[in-house]
């Protein structure tokens, strides 16, 4: 295993609600960061094909409005796997890199028609090695998607390190984080729709206790992003160019921002890692470590679906 990687946060805006375009861009990207030398690429929240921030100005009273727009997301939404995860993991092989991607995920195993907000693992021989489905979608959000379980709390071995995901406000949960901890995730990828600076102040104290590197990628799109047959687009201020600005960054174990946060501009931030600043924090505290106190403590995960 290799101590030294370098790795990606790639904020850009999707094609929104246009699953085939999206998947294009995300493979523009991915080619992008490998002929940069990154061994790892992570995008935003519900990257494919796009956040449903109407859920945050259209009251559920209009059920025919809300019905409309649900049936694009279901339309434009992975099936794991499917012809889309088949050109994502195309373009991983070839660029040789590991891709993390946010997108909204069909029930397939069910009904097809729920969805899940979910991260999609790819290693960098093209194969997907996972996926993690967010636990507990947050207010307004939990007219989209579904509740995801405990068996998708997982890292991931790479040559580069253990990687992990948790998705925006997951993150929030103690229980769910020293999930992820006894993992043994070193580098942890949170996708997010928050681009605020209480954010950031919690991914740095994330990255500190946990003693990992964190990717917080979160979506820069403007207004005119959104197509204009989609009303809800006419709910925002007249004036407002910026639906969501970003603040996307790369944090280090000991909690120092390492590249970014960028505000109001598509691009991909990259830093180079050193795994062994890990250790150097962990020396002091490790949170299922040597400050874990099981003998005081009982923790366990109900893995079983």
């Amino acid at each position: 295993m290799k101590n030294k990687a370098k790795i990606a946060a790639a904020q850009l805006s999707p094609v929104f609600l246009n699953k085939t375009e999206t998947v294009k861009k995300a493979c523009k990207a991915i080619e992008e960061a490998g002929k940069n030398g990154a061994q790892l690429i992570v995008f935003p929240e519900a990257f494919i094909s796009g956040y449903p921030d109407w859920v945050w100005l259209i009251p559920n009273s209009k059920g025919a409005q809300l019905n409309e727009l649900y049936i694009r997301l279901v339309e434009n939404a992975i099936s794991v796997p499917d012809d889309s995860t088949a050109l994502l993991c195309k373009a991983a092989k070839k660029a040789k890199i590991h891709v993390i991607m946010g997108m909204h995920e069909k029930n397939s195993e069910t009904s097809n028609t729920s969805l899940f907000n979910s991260l999609l693992f790819i290693d960098n021989d093209g194969e997907i090695i996972g996926k993690h489905r967010k636990l507990i979608p947050t207010g307004g959000e939990r007219l989209i998607w579904a509740q995801g379980d405990g068996s998708t709390l997982k890292s991931y071995k790479t040559p580069f390190g253990k990687i992990g995901g948790l998705i925006c406000w997951e993150s929030f949960m103690p229980l769910v984080r020293n999930a992820i901890y006894e993992e043994g995730t070193q580098i942890l990828a949170v996708p997010t729709w928050d681009k605020s600076v209480n954010w950031l102040i919690s991914m740095q104290h994330i990255a500190r206790e946990g003693g990992i590197f964190i990717i917080s990628t979160c979506m820069a799109i403007r207004k005119k992003d959104i197509p204009e047959e989609l009303n809800f687009k006419h709910l925002y201020p007249e004036d407002r160019e910026w639906i969501n600005t970003g603040n996307s960054c790369i944090i280090a174990p000991n909690g120092k921002i390492i590249a970014g946060p960028i505000s109001s501009s598509e691009e991909i931030i990259y830093a180079d890692i050193d795994l062994n600043q890990i250790i150097e924090v962990k020396r002091m505290f490790d949170a299922v470590g040597h400050y874990s106190r099981p003998d005081v403590f009982n923790f366990s995960v109900k893995k079983d679906i």
